[in-house]
């Protein structure tokens, strides 16, 4: 028995050994690459979304408008795409019963989709126009899309305090050629891997854009999500706050609730 557990002792400080060099082994790159399939990995399983949010702009005079919408999230487990979304307006009257839908791909452009009920047809969103503004708000078509992890190489910069955390700051470059940022730079959480902050990198590679979150909490015991977005464009002074007042998970929605032919009677 003692001979046992000597030789149990002595496997596991092997193995225990084997870890560290593991670790220690892992390269910057290798390590922002784990740091974001372990995001992945904890919200994986949501199955699909429901949020009831608050959108509001802010030009660089501070003058104000607001909008009410939807955003329905659907989770594809196939490895080789990406979830799908779609936004519903619902308020101010003149950009009412405008829908959005995207479907997330890794490598290729997403497919996205807007309908537009003042002149009744859908429109495609070319590759070329994914870094131009959502709705007139600070987002981007390309940052509606889904961050899937395929999408970037990654790089682990170091690790520091952020607020009363300790986040990872990491380093995403776009696979996509038509990105329209050259990087994001992003600090998450070392302990529930949420992201905090994001900072945007345009194709000269200036900063241009930060979006912080805040205000988190826990959904069926695991699956975080921010009630506060806030993007500021360092640029041209414009802000954009999405501000969320209802999240519901597995609420029953299909994957053909999310195709095109659904956009002119999506609620």
């Amino acid at each position: 028995m003692f001979r046992m557990i000597g030789r149990m002792s002595c496997s596991l400080l092997i193995v225990s050994s084997f870890i560290l060099d593991v670790a220690l082994a892992e390269t910057p790159e290798e390590k922002g690459h784990a740091i974001a399939e372990e995001a992945k990995q904890r919200d994986a399983g949501f199955q699909d979304t429901v949020a009831v949010l608050d959108m509001i702009l802010s030009n660089r005079q501070g003058k104000k408008s607001h909008r009410k919408l939807k955003i329905k999230t659907f989770e594809v487990l196939d490895n080789s795409v990406g979830d799908k979304s779609l936004v519903i307006f619902d308020s101010p009257r003149d950009v009412k019963g405008t829908a959005f839908l995207t479907h997330s791909k890794i490598l290729d452009p997403d497919d996205q989709w807007i309908y537009l009920p003042a002149l009744g047809r859908i429109k495609r969103i070319s590759s070329s126009n994914k870094s131009g503004p959502f709705m007139g708000s600070e987002f981007s078509y390309e940052d509606m899309s889904s961050r899937e992890v395929g999408k970037y190489h990654y790089k682990w910069l170091r690790d520091e305090p952020c607020g009363a955390l300790t986040c990872f700051v990491v380093e995403s470059y776009p696979q996509y050629s038509k990105s329209g940022y050259t990087k994001l730079t992003s600090w998450i959480d070392t302990q529930d891997y949420r992201t905090m902050k994001t900072e945007f990198y345009n194709r000269r590679g200036a900063l241009f854009k930060v979006l912080k979150f805040s205000d988190y909490k826990i959904y069926l015991n695991k699956y975080w999500r921010p009630g506060k977005l806030f993007m500021e464009n360092i640029m041209t002074g414009k802000k954009t706050w999405l501000i969320w007042s209802r999240f519901d998970f597995r609420t029953g929605l299909k994957e053909n609730d999310f195709s095109r032919g659904r956009l002119k009677t999506a609620k």
